[in-house]
């Protein structure tokens, strides 16, 4: 065999670019909170990827002309945000013109396949953090095979994309590579949107939703995952993947049965599923939504997900009235995910102060089914042949997650795809196995007949968690008293402490709260100063609730019966303690 064989080491090309308009503002809602993840989280955990299919007798020069052309037409791809080190940036700029960096990359068809590697590549390249004063914010890879592009791997900053950017982007280029001509562009830029954003219906639309939250903040569960076992801030998680066809079958029929959208009937199905497993009243998530439902922003390149919080109240009888209720809390949730995020956390900060909780967004569920994700369309494109055995599941790699279950939804149809990250101290591999065949039981199920919720530890196989005597619902969230005691005299310096749970309010017997008694000697302990003590130490410890009174007294009693002794001790001060000023 003769004739020019390309390089099989990596070679990168330089493209510069030029045109558009020069142009700097404010960041974004969207922007600003994307920017206070990157600075914050692993660059793997924050930054996203994807894998474009390269049309067959494609040329190089042309799939990178294509990509420079996009860089040219869309503000966000030529957008940086300078800062001072140590400063979250609060500015953007747009070049006029600028360069970024093509790698190619030739491949063996025998190591692994294209797809394959094109997936390793993209996931690989997420690893590194964006530099936000000044990185392109597309890290490019094209893999070539036998010197012809067979796909594009890229990575990119969350700070100007999501997952609807990076299908817009993708959906364009495809079109530039087939000759068509992209229709003028007419979505908001990121420059624009803050514009909106900072005027008086804007604003008005971000206080409505930090009300919406703070409702939720203030009245539900603390943390869905509050039970024996779940401690510390992040975990190490391994991928569970499902790939079903019964299940996207099941789905179907639900949805045709119930007249659901099939994405609110899998909410549904996830969110009793999940309320069930920890035995709430309530079932409490994080749903990222991509906020694209105005028609200037559907196809707008430019992050415009953020979190919608929704509070499902599962307390009805059966799964048809629950995702009756379902459809109008998510609505309500996505309407309210629009906000300050700055601001939404130093609400969060004040309410938990002063409800004496810790946020958790400890559990996710971000379904991006229809947003034409690139690894949902190959996975859906199996043959039923190779598909495994019904439903089919597989484990992936570790993950440090700052949630105890996050799910992502791929694909519905044909076949329902989707990855599971479960805390492995709350489920073994056995537990959360089940409970993803449990999701597909119960929409089997629900395909038929509308499923009584009370029997949903027989339909699926799932059991609540048991929590022991030890544990009580306070102020809408489980808790243990003596684990509140112990981590508040560990707060303290390991002075004797008692907690009980009492009536809270008189007319109200029902509502119960903690008090806590310090036996604090001669030191000049404040209620203040206790309370303070214990939310500095209430990360990490979804069991841990703060009482309503903090009681000091001088000594310890010293009689057997401790729980009535303690309420006989003479008190030295008392009070909530919510006073920051004490």
């Amino acid at each position: 065999m003769s004739g020019h064989r390309p390089p099989k080491g990596p070679h990168t090309l330089t493209v510069a670019y030029t045109g558009g308009e020069e142009r700097r503002g404010p960041v974004t809602m969207g922007q600003a909170n994307m920017i206070r993840c990157m600075l914050r989280d692993e660059p793997e955990h924050i930054n996203i990827h994807d894998v474009w299919p390269v049309p067959e007798g494609t040329r190089t020069q042309s799939a990178v002309e294509a990509l420079r052309a996009l860089a040219v037409r869309h503000e966000a791809l030529r957008t940086t945000f300078p800062h001072a080190p140590g400063v979250a940036p609060s500015e953007q700029v747009v070049a006029s013109e600028g360069t970024f960096t093509v790698t190619v990359l030739e491949i063996d068809e025998l190591a692994g396949g294209p797809a394959a590697r094109a997936e390793a590549l993209a996931r690989q390249a997420r690893a590194e953090r964006f530099h936000l004063d000044r990185d392109f914010p597309l890290r490019i890879s094209l893999v070539t095979l036998a010197g012809a592009p067979v796909h594009v791997a890229l990575a990119a900053s969350h700070a100007v994309t999501d997952v609807g950017a990076l299908a817009v982007l993708k959906e364009e280029w495809l079109s530039l590579l087939a000759g068509e001509t992209l229709p003028p562009l007419d979505s908001l830029t990121p420059l624009d949107l803050a514009a909106r954003e900072a005027a008086p219906a804007g604003l008005r639309k971000s206080e409505a939703s930090l009300r919406y939250w703070e409702r939720i903040i203030r009245g539900g569960p603390q943390a869905m995952f509050a039970e024996p076992g779940a401690e510390g801030t992040e975990v190490r998680v391994p991928q569970l993947t499902l790939r079903s066809r019964r299940a996207a079958r099941a789905l179907a029929l639900v949805a045709e049965r119930t007249g659901g959208l099939p994405s609110t009937v899998l909410l549904t199905a996830w969110c009793a599923l999940v309320a069930h497993r920890t035995a709430q009243t309530v079932c409490v998530a994080a749903v990222p939504t991509s906020n694209r439902y105005q028609s200037r922003l559907t196809r707008s390149v430019n992050t415009l997900s953020q979190d919608a919080l929704l509070s499902l109240d599962v307390r009805v009888p059966t799964f048809d009235a629950l995702l009756k209720k379902s459809w109008g809390g998510a609505l309500d949730a996505y309407r309210h995910s629009q906000f300050d995020a700055v601001r939404l956390w130093e609400m969060i900060g004040r309410a938990t102060f002063e409800r004496g909780s810790q946020f958790a967004r400890d559990v996710v569920f971000n379904d991006v089914s229809t947003l034409h994700s690139t690894v949902a369309e190959v996975a859906s494109a199996r043959p039923e042949e190779t598909v495994g055995p019904e439903p089919e599941l597989s484990w992936g790699p570790e993950q440090v997650l700052p949630t105890r279950v996050l799910t992502f939804v791929h694909a519905t149809e044909p076949l329902l795809h989707l990855a599971l990250w479960a805390d492995p101290a709350l489920f073994g591999r056995a537990e959360a196995e089940g409970f993803l065949t449990g999701l597909v039981r119960l929409l089997e199920a629900a395909a038929t007949d509308d499923v009584p919720l009370s029997s949903l530890t027989e339909v699926t196989g799932v059991r609540p968690v048991e929590r022991g005597p030890l544990w009580c619902r306070v102020d809408g969230s489980w808790t243990s008293p003596p684990l509140v005691a112990e981590t508040l005299s560990g707060a303290l310096g390991g002075l004797p402490v008692h907690v009980t749970v009492e009536a809270s309010y008189a007319y109200l017997p029902a509502e119960r709260a903690l008090t806590a008694f310090i036996a604090a000697g001669d030191s000049p302990l404040t209620p203040a100063e206790a309370h303070t003590a214990l939310m500095d130490a209430l990360p990490g410890r979804p069991g841990v609730l703060a009482p309503r009174r903090y009681v000091i007294v001088q000594d310890p009693p010293a009689e057997a019966d401790r729980s009535s002794a303690w309420l006989r001790q003479e008190i030295l001060r008392e009070g909530t303690g919510r006073d920051r000023r004490m």
